[in-house]
């Protein structure tokens, strides 16, 4: 049964693409490592990465906590993370378990550092941030970090990528029963949530930016990852095709078959408790 406060759309919205999703999807940048392990004064015993997906945002931490859990309500992402971690062998200090955010089985207390990315706004803040403040130690960080889309790479690029979002939005407000079974709560939010639940004594936003190796193929693929446009190809998936292959050429065009340095930009509130 999903708990009170949790939408069962935010989370069957990221069935069925975990494999693109995982493969163009960035890692969480190690910028996140250095900025939270000196917020918390050292390596961290416990970390927990609430609405982890596929493990793209756990993984960073194998060499940098004693312990990490991904949590993921989605069984399709969280498979994928449990399959790459049967892969990647000697690593017993890392699980992942399919559960949410603001019902999580672990001990008050139990954790240092806990971590949301490209997911909080997926998540009922209130409930959430109040779990979070249960599981959290004294002087544990809670950390929220997202992506400014599109990546920067030219001016051009990126703004056929928001018009292609653009019309995502547009079919997307043509589906049925849309405001009943989806709901995203503002990313420009996420730090007053947490100045307001007064969970926190020190809350901040820093800014900062990961600069990746970048073809064609992934630009694209890091579109075609979105959730608003999966949702839309699962409801019809010729819909798009025109919009996306006038997309994909130009990116064709741009790259010229070269693998070339694109900039993700991040943006992350975090709360000490």
């Amino acid at each position: 049964m999903i708990p009170e406060g949790n939408v069962i759309g935010n989370v069957e919205r990221f069935s069925g693409f975990e494999n693109d999703y995982d493969r163009f999807r960035p890692a969480a940048p190690h910028m996140v490592i250095e900025i939270l392990t000196k917020y918390f004064g050292g390596k961290p015993s416990v970390v927990v990465d609430l609405g982890c997906g596929t493990g793209l945002s756990s993984f960073i931490w194998q060499d940098h906590a004693d312990r990490i859990v991904g949590v993921e309500p989605n069984a399709d992402m969280i498979h994928k993370a449990q399959d790459k971690l049967r892969r990647l062998g000697d690593a017993s200090h890392i699980s992942f378990v399919q559960g949410y955010s603001n019902q999580l089985d672990m001990a008050s207390g139990a954790a240092d550092i806990m971590t949301c990315s490209q997911s909080f706004h997926w998540m009922e803040p209130a409930s959430t941030l109040k779990e979070a403040s249960r599981v959290l130690r004294m002087g544990g960080i809670f950390a929220v970090y997202d992506c400014d889309w599109p990546p920067t790479v030219h001016w051009d690029i990126e703004d056929q990528y928001i018009r292609l979002m653009d019309r995502v939005d547009t079919i997307a407000a043509t589906l049925p029963d849309k405001n009943d079974t989806v709901k995203k709560w503002r990313k420009e939010d996420h730090l007053k949530n947490m100045i307001e639940s007064r969970a926190f004594r020190f809350r901040k936003e820093i800014v900062f930016h990961d600069r990746q190796s970048c073809d064609a193929e992934r630009y694209v693929g890091l579109a075609l990852s979105q959730g608003g446009l999966q949702t839309i190809h699962k409801a019809d998936p010729t819909s798009l095709n025109e919009d996306i292959g006038a997309f994909k050429d130009n990116v064709e065009k741009y790259f010229r078959g070269e693998t070339l340095d694109v900039i993700f930009s991040y943006r992350m509130r975090l709360g000490v408790k």
